[in-house]
């Protein structure tokens, strides 16, 4: 049995499919990333998404290991997650979520 969190009160996103609550506006860290279809936002956390399997990837920033997100209801691909960042720079994203603005949209707010 999968359960599904709904958050009231708090900004939060969700998928543009739909409408899965899947982040929280509290919880970007930047606004500044870019995805594979434009914007993305960087967060630190995400909720009732799926973690699809881990690869490399050579992403504008240098070599990543990434996971793509998915709407845990829709089955949407979202964003990625950062599992590993080889360039010690880049070590902050490791565990963080990036999100594609044409991918999420505003609830509540």
């Amino acid at each position: 049995m999968v359960f599904m969190a709904e958050l009231v009160g708090p900004r939060v996103y969700s998928c543009c499919n739909c409408r899965n609550h899947v982040c929280l506006h509290d919880d970007i860290i930047s606004k500044a990333f870019q995805g594979r279809n434009g914007r993305a936002f960087l967060f630190s956390h995400a909720m009732n998404v799926v973690v699809g399997t881990k690869e490399d990837r050579q992403l504008m920033t240098g070599l990543h290991t990434v996971a793509d997100i998915y709407c845990n209801d829709c089955r949407e691909v979202l964003g990625w997650k950062y599992e590993r960042a080889y360039e010690e720079t880049q070590k902050y994203k490791e565990g963080k979520f990036i999100f594609e603005k044409s991918k999420i949209v505003k609830e509540n707010w």
